[in-house]
């Protein structure tokens, strides 16, 4: 898939995760509960850790979570493409 079509789909991949995590809150109670877990555990990192310690750990998990975005776009962007991908086998195969 060329490069342009990846950049227009951006942003409707960036919607569609959106829309994904709006229903994992609602419907997900396992993603909820570790999502409560990794808050509560940053929160006491951040309470034993010192205070100089603070923005060190703040920045790791602003990393963290840059990381978590760029891997679900890429994993829906390589979703999409082995759909077209299989759509297009498909269709040469009925011919």
């Amino acid at each position: 898939m060329p490069n342009f079509l990846e950049v227009l789909l951006d942003s409707l991949i960036r919607t569609r995760i959106e829309s994904l995590y709006g229903k994992l809150i609602k419907n997900n109670s396992s993603y909820n509960q570790f999502s409560s877990e990794r808050n509560l555990y940053f929160k006491q990192l951040h309470e034993l850790l010192p205070e100089e310690m603070h923005k060190t750990l703040l920045l790791y998990d602003d990393a963290d979570l840059s990381v978590q975005a760029i891997l679900e776009r890429e994993i829906y962007l390589q979703g999409f493409k082995d759909a077209l991908h299989l759509h297009n086998e498909l269709h040469t195969s009925l011919d």
